[in-house]
């Protein structure tokens, strides 16, 4: 099986996971920029598939992440995403984009029995969502998301850039200080949840915020 993964949640990255390769990793792509999404996603997918020599009648699905995220980066991928999977006639589904940083905790030597994954939403606030994690299974949420200011998240350790960020008011774990979700860990939980026999969601967006922009009202008569 062969997934195209997509995560603009924060950073603009994709990747191709293959149950055949080493570790699921076929190839990916990462950017550090979280303001250029729309500008660096198309291409960066065309020089993946094309570095993989990979076709698009050779991928079986698309998994794009679904955030917690802003409206602007987290539209980029999504709608990106359902493009492809229009144009190519291809299954797309949608995984929370925290559970990316999740799997990297639970893969890792700093992995803990209960813990908190957290993005940074700005406005002093963050995107977060608590897991808990046996040996041998996928992390499991068991709250959240949620979208608020780091000084109330619950005592746990914290995984993640929105940890690092309010490094002084949160428990934040130091190797994952800067962690941003990726695609690539994003399509190795998609792939480790369809081998688990689990079922993968739809790509309708996680916006915990309420949008801005707003309807104008009617206008006032000027008499």
């Amino acid at each position: 099986m062969l997934i195209l993964a997509i995560d603009t949640s924060a950073v603009a990255s994709a990747a191709l996971i293959s149950d055949d390769a080493l570790e699921g990793v076929v190839e990916s792509f990462a950017t550090e920029d979280t303001r250029s999404h729309a500008e660096v996603l198309a291409p960066g997918i065309e020089k993946l598939l094309s570095d993989a020599g990979v076709s698009a009648a050779d991928i079986d699905l698309i998994v794009t992440g679904v955030g917690p995220g802003p409206f602007t980066g987290l539209r980029s991928g999504i709608a990106t995403a359902r493009t492809l999977a229009f144009a190519w006639n291809k299954p797309l589904f949608g995984l929370m984009s925290l559970h990316a940083i999740a799997l990297e905790v639970a893969e890792s030597t700093e992995a803990q029995a209960e813990f908190l994954v957290a993005t940074d939403a700005r406005r002093k606030e963050v995107y977060w969502a608590r897991y808990t994690l046996n040996e041998g299974q996928l992390p499991e949420l068991v709250d959240g998301p949620h979208v608020g200011f780091a000084s109330e998240l619950p005592d746990l350790p914290v995984f993640g850039a929105g940890g690092g960020i309010y490094a002084d008011v949160v428990n934040a774990n130091e190797e994952f200080s800067t962690t941003q979700p990726d695609a690539a860990s994003l399509g190795q939980f998609a792939m480790a949840l369809i081998a688990a026999g689990g079922k993968l969601p739809d790509s309708t967006p996680l916006y915990l915020r309420e949008s801005d922009a707003q309807v104008p009202g009617p206008r006032k008569r000027a008499l």
